[in-house]
Formats: C-alpha cells, structure tokens, sequence
C-alpha cells in the first residue's frame, strides 16, 4: 500500500512535466498503512499479512520437507535439511557447541521467520519488509528476552544468575558498585534493545533507499537530459536491490547469532 500510494503520486510527476510538480520524496508516512479490513478495534495491515503469510510459508515448507522423511532424502527434504544444517553448522555450533543442539528448532524458526519477512521488500507488489516496522523486531526480541532469562534463571538459579550477570569473572572488588549496575543494565535493557533496533533500523534504511531510486528514476523519465538522470537512478537502483538481498540474509543471520550466543551465556556463566 505505501509503495502503490507513492507511485501513485508520482505517476504524473515528470522532470519536464507541464504543469510541473515536485518530485514525491518519500517519508515515514509510507510506513503508515490503512487497514486491509478492521474487527472490532483490530486493525488488519498489510504488515500483519505479510508477517503470516512469512509464517504460514516457514511452516509448510518445512512441514512438506519432513511430512514423510526418508534414510536417503531427496527433492524437499534435502532442502529442508540444508536449511537445518546451515543454521546449526553457522550459528548454534560456533555459539553453543552441541550442547545447545536442543535449542535449533527455535533457531531455526526464528532465522526463516525473519529472513522471509525481510524479502517481500524485494517481491514485486508486495514491495515491503515486515521487520521496518518496528514493533515485529521488538515482538521478536521480547521472546528472545525471555527466553534467554528463563533459560539463565533456570540453569544458574535466579540469584545466581543475576549474580553472576553483574559480576564479571575477575574483577576487582573496589569497582564493582560502579560496574555492576552498568553490567545489569546492559544485559537485561541495552542487549533486547541493541537487537531490535539493528534489525529494525537495516530494514527501514533499505526500504527507504529502494524507494528513493525507483521513484526518482520514474520521475526523471522525461526528456533527453532526463533520461540520463533516469538511467542513472535506475543503476544505483539495481546496486541497491542486490545489496538488499544480502542484508535481508544478513540481517536474519547476525539476529539469530546473537540469540544464539544470549541463550549460551545463560546456561552457563562466563569464565
């Protein structure tokens, strides 16, 4: 809706175009959609829909890779199992070892989840990430937060914990009133917060930069001199939607390693 509202706007808009118009800048405004149809006081968007149809795709696939799994896997089932192992092998071993082996069907859900939800910036109509508004990173990282305390509360006992948080190994004693409430304020508020917005803040810049470019070189296709303009634009357009594909992956990958490392920290303290 954002991009289709932008375009729009745009259509008659020209370099040369009589009466001229200013060029349609996007804004934070284009992250702002109307409702796709209301219940009660729920308000359906498109990035509510974006963010199910990201889950409902994780789900299937998955479920048809494994719905019938075979010693020797073939066709969806290899797929599947390329997924598991690359999110195992990249993120959970380096980060946990394999005693974290029982936490990668989380993992791997919230890596797919977020990688699907960032790629509809880059499928036509759709044209939008999820993860750019920024309650869906902050959901994530909510359950992410709760995860690694539950966790950490769970294998160390809530003092100890806690305890164990504040205290780094080895440090001197004097300085511990001045470092300790530093120590728990970036465990407990600076780490959620650090993991949403990197992920929220990526997302919104891409967004915005595809924007720009396809916009501006829609509106400089008109006259000779604007054409040049025009082609220009639509290069760096084309810079940006590759450097997109990989910040999409990117994005999904450094989230979930650092879930990972959250989740390793609590099981066991530092040494």
């Amino acid at each position: 809706m954002s991009d289709l509202r932008v375009v729009t706007a745009a259509s008659g808009c020209h370099f040369q175009s009589k009466p001229s118009c200013g060029y349609p800048a996007p804004s934070i405004e284009n992250f702002f959609f109307k409702p796709l149809f209301t219940i009660g006081s729920f308000q359906f968007t498109k990035p509510i829909l974006i963010m199910l149809l990201s889950a409902a795709i994780v789900l299937f696939v998955f479920w048809l890779a494994f719905r019938k799994p075979k010693l020797v896997p073939r066709g969806m089932q290899n797929v599947g199992e390329l997924g598991i192992l690359a999110v195992r092998d990249q993120i959970l071993r380096p980060q946990m070892g394999s005693k974290g082996d029982r936490y990668l069907p989380f993992l791997v859900s919230l890596f797919f989840f977020i990688w699907l939800m960032n790629l509809w910036e880059l499928i036509p109509v759709a044209q939008f990430p999820a993860t750019s508004k920024f309650a869906f990173p902050l959901g994530l990282t909510l359950v992410v937060w709760v995860t690694y305390l539950a966790i950490g509360m769970k294998h160390q006992g809530p003092i100890g914990y806690f305890k164990n948080m504040a205290v780094p190994p080895g440090a001197p004693w004097w300085i511990l009133p001045l470092l300790a409430p530093i120590e728990l304020l970036s465990n407990i508020f600076v780490r959620p917060f650090t993991l949403s917005i990197r992920l929220f803040a990526n997302m919104l810049a891409g967004h915005l930069l595809l924007l720009v470019f396809s916009i501006a070189t829609w509106y400089l296709f008109s006259a000779t001199i604007g054409l040049l303009f025009a082609a220009a634009s639509f290069i760096v357009f084309l810079l940006v939607f590759v450097l997109e594909v990989l910040i999409t992956l990117l994005q999904a990958f450094i989230f979930t390693t650092l879930t990972a490392f959250y989740i390793s920290d609590a099981l066991e303290p530092a040494h």
